[in-house]
């Protein structure tokens, strides 16, 4: 087959009414698909939980270690009574 004759093919193909669903199958495939929609709903609202979680224990963290803070020196004694 030439290229026009694969393209035509192709075409036929393409333009033929597909085959008719079985209403059972509709109806499996409905239920199954809103099933697969709530689980990736209840995944995605869990991941954004645990987002806000580790944030607020981050930044709890933060606020009580304050690592940005260095923290006095303990080689040689404060100097007292000059």
């Amino acid at each position: 087959m030439n290229r026009a004759e694969r393209e035509a093919a192709a075409r036929r193909i393409m333009e033929q009414a597909p085959p008719p669903v079985p209403p059972e199958l509709y109806a499996e495939v409905v239920r199954r698909g809103s099933r697969m929609l709530r689980r990736r709903t209840a995944a995605r609202r869990l991941m954004w939980l645990l987002l806000f979680a580790a944030t607020v224990a981050f930044t709890v963290w933060a606020l009580t270690a304050r690592p940005w803070v260095e923290p006095p020196s303990q080689t040689t004694p404060p100097i007292t009574g000059w």
